[in-house]
């Protein structure tokens, strides 16, 4: 595992939570028409009961997650792109290596 991969987790949910506080209450929105089995919708139903929200509130919540996720892969792609085209070189980070020593 990779160090990008083992951090992810958390700076994804940091992003999450910055990205959906962005999306103040009462902006203008709009009605969307969408076709979704009926597996998927009852699986929404009961998740969006259980979590006291509306379906509507569950897929926007959703849909900003997925969308969070989305730049996420695509920054982390871009990044090891940057280093596939230039690999860090040797002794390239040492001066900062005594740095990382913890003390007993």
């Amino acid at each position: 595992m990779g160090l990008v991969s083992m951090w992810t987790p958390l700076w994804y949910n940091v992003a999450i939570e910055i990205a959906e506080s962005s999306y103040p209450q009462g902006d203008p929105m709009k009605t969307v028409q969408m076709t979704l089995d009926d597996e998927l919708v009852e699986a929404v139903d009961k998740a969006a009961k259980r979590l006291g929200t509306s379906r509507s509130a569950f897929a926007r919540k959703a849909l900003r997650q997925a969308l969070t996720r989305l730049r996420a892969q695509e920054l982390e792609r871009k990044h090891r792109l940057g280093y596939e085209r230039h690999p860090v070189k040797p002794d390239e980070f040492g001066l900062w290596e005594p740095e990382q020593i913890w003390p007993d």
